[in-house]
């Protein structure tokens, strides 16, 4: 096949790929034209989630009529000189492909009139074809509009997730430039409803509050530091406040929201020996350094960026959040759960021999479960083998065992006879509300009202997300409506946790769900049973009556998986009477 030159309706289409690849993409690189623009409002308005239409209006400097034809073209810029200005960029745009890329794959049309300005123009641009400008009146600022995204790459349309996500992921980037531009009054309307409004005031807290609710809003602790030719400021989250993945870790560099692993290893080893495993901070910081200090030409999204001082940006990110922690975290609360420990099953009623651990233990609301104190573990086949379907072992039956005791209010001791046994509380009480849980499913699953409804404010990406989980929570037990804008009222919890905190209950099924765009149903609805599980199971650190370790352990025994937690995490490590024989030396070297 011969080589040949493309023509310039593919190229551009190719290009635009590099750019648009969602409707939050779009959304990006318009915001980002109106903040370089010096807008004080800049209002987003998105109906079909993004596929239909996307408005950005600003009230920023607008763009001089002679100039309209040539933003939609490719490589056209008003903020690069000179190959040297690639190394000391201040705004936000520099590429010159924003305008063109979207212009080439939806039906666009833009509306601007500089401040100076009595007239304005309008310029329509259909699959990368410009049309003619027009003389209109109109206010001081742009306002682009771009219909139809991907009408004529149908193919790129297939790979959209749903429009509940798009609409998430729209949200949450509009959030975070409030958050980075807190002198910005945002505005951003979805679906005919009003989404986000942000004052302007640049007041941060306030729009973290939008973001993650009121109640986490007041528990940030505020990061300020200078250093140099650094300075670090934001919001992390005390130790209270964590996540089970990475995704609420947001960096901002000289204005820019970046992706960096680095970063985010540095913020999270701030937490070091503070955090259980497996569970990450929350944190939205800001960056500020010279512009020749951070090269920003490494991808077309702008998202990836690189340091002339890679490790003292790391340390000092490490540094500040460290600081930050040690100097405004608080004595940790204990949740009130009614009691001083709190059972969800009535078989595990509050024994006679019940104590507190004392506090001078040091001990965590989950037992220290780091590698390094991890036992290394040799399961054969038959315990490796998951069953992906169900999430479970496969049946691997334990023999009747016999209670020996608690060891260090998080595990117990068992002799069966093969060995010793030793059961993690926590991960054995999750196996036994999920089982008995799930058998309840196959019919009304009944429930516990509430004396008094239990009000939970949500952040605005979860809050959709609820909504939609209304009908999937009903069934399994529970009674929610919209209270508000990101607010919700429990009015009834499943009977079988009747005794866990209601709002607790409902944050667990939204907080860090992941990305799924299965229907909520069957392996969904697992899914939300075992994290809500999770939540009510006794934790690590919580002593046990007699009683209630031999309630326990039978109830493990009794069902089909005892061997690992909903999670797939081990309930039970077996020594066998073999291993101890070869640890005392019995039967002699080997």
């Amino acid at each position: 096949m011969p080589i040949k030159i493309l023509p310039d309706e593919i190229a551009s289409q190719i290009a635009a790929g590099e750019v648009v690849e969602r409707p939050a993409s779009v959304v990006k690189e318009l915001v980002e034209n109106a903040l370089d623009a010096d807008a004080g409002h800049i209002t987003v308005l998105v109906e079909g989630a993004g596929k239909e239409v996307i408005e950005v209006a600003d009230d920023g400097h607008g763009i001089p009529p002679d100039e309209l034809p040539l933003s939609v073209a490719r490589h056209a810029t008003s903020k690069l000189n000179s190959a040297d200005d690639l190394f000391r960029i201040a705004t936000l745009g520099f590429r010159g492909e924003a305008l063109a890329s979207i212009g080439s794959v939806s039906r666009m049309t833009i509306t601007s009139r500089p401040r100076e300005a009595e007239m304005g123009r309008r310029l329509r641009v259909d699959g990368g074809k410009a049309g003619k400008t027009e003389l209109l009146g109109a206010p001081s600022g742009t306002v682009i509009r771009v219909e139809d995204l991907f009408y004529n790459v149908p193919a790129r349309l297939k790979f959209l997730k749903s429009d509940r996500t798009e609409r998430r992921h729209i949200t949450t980037l509009v959030t975070h430039y409030a958050l980075a531009y807190p002198h910005v009054r945002f505005q951003l309307r979805q679906a005919n409803r009003q989404v986000l409004q942000t004052s302007g005031k640049g007041d941060r807290r306030e729009v973290l509050a939008a973001l993650y609710g009121a109640e986490i809003a007041r528990q940030m602790i505020e990061v300020l530091s200078q250093d140099d030719d650094l300075e670090i400021t934001g919001f992390i989250s005390p130790i209270s406040v964590t996540r089970s993945n990475r995704s609420e870790i947001i960096f901002f560099v000289n204005g820019r929201p970046v992706q960096d692993i680095a970063l985010t290893t540095s913020l999270v080893k701030a937490y070091h020996t503070m955090l259980m495993v497996g569970r990450y901070p929350m944190a939205t910081l800001f960056l500020k350094m010279p512009p020749d200090a951070v090269d920003v030409n490494v991808h077309p999204t702008k998202a990836e960026v690189r340091f002339r001082d890679r490790e003292g940006v790391f340390r000092g990110v490490g540094r500040a959040a460290r600081q930050a922690l040690l100097a405004h975290t608080p004595v940790p609360e204990i949740e009130q759960l009614g009691e001083r420990l709190r059972w969800t099953d009535q078989s595990y009623a509050p024994g006679t021999d019940r104590r507190e651990v004392d506090p001078a233990w040091g001990m965590s609301a989950e037992a220290d479960r780091s590698p390094e104190r991890m036992p290394i573990l040799e399961l054969d086949e038959s315990e490796q083998a998951i069953d992906h379907r169900q999430g479970v072992l496969p049946e691997v039956m334990v023999p009747l065992l016999r209670l020996v005791g608690q060891v260090a209010a998080t595990y117990l001791v068992a002799e069966g006879p093969d060995g010793l046994y030793l059961i993690d509380q926590h991960a054995a009480h999750e196996r036994v509300l999920f089982e008995r849980f799930m058998a309840q499913r196959a019919q009304a699953i009944p429930s516990q009202q509430l004396m008094e409804p239990a009000s939970v404010e949500l952040p605005l990406a979860s809050a959709e997300l609820l909504e939609e989980q209304i009908p999937v929570l009903e069934k399994l037990g529970f009674q929610v409506e919209p209270f508000g804008r990101g607010a919700f009222l429990v009015r009834a919890v499943p009977a079988l946790l009747s005794e866990i905190n209601p709002a607790a209950a409902l944050r667990v099924v939204v907080e860090d769900f992941e990305e799924d765009e299965t229907p909520l149903q069957h392996e969904i609805e697992a899914k939300v049973i075992a994290r809500v599980c999770k939540r009510a199971a006794v934790k690590g650190g919580q002593v046990l009556s007699r009683e209630e370790q031999e309630a326990l352990l039978r109830d493990l025994e009794a069902t089909q998986a005892p061997r690992t937690c909903p999670h797939g995490r081990p309930t039970m490590i077996h020594l066998s009477v073999d291993l101890l024989a070869r640890q005392f030396g019995r039967l002699g070297a080997r």
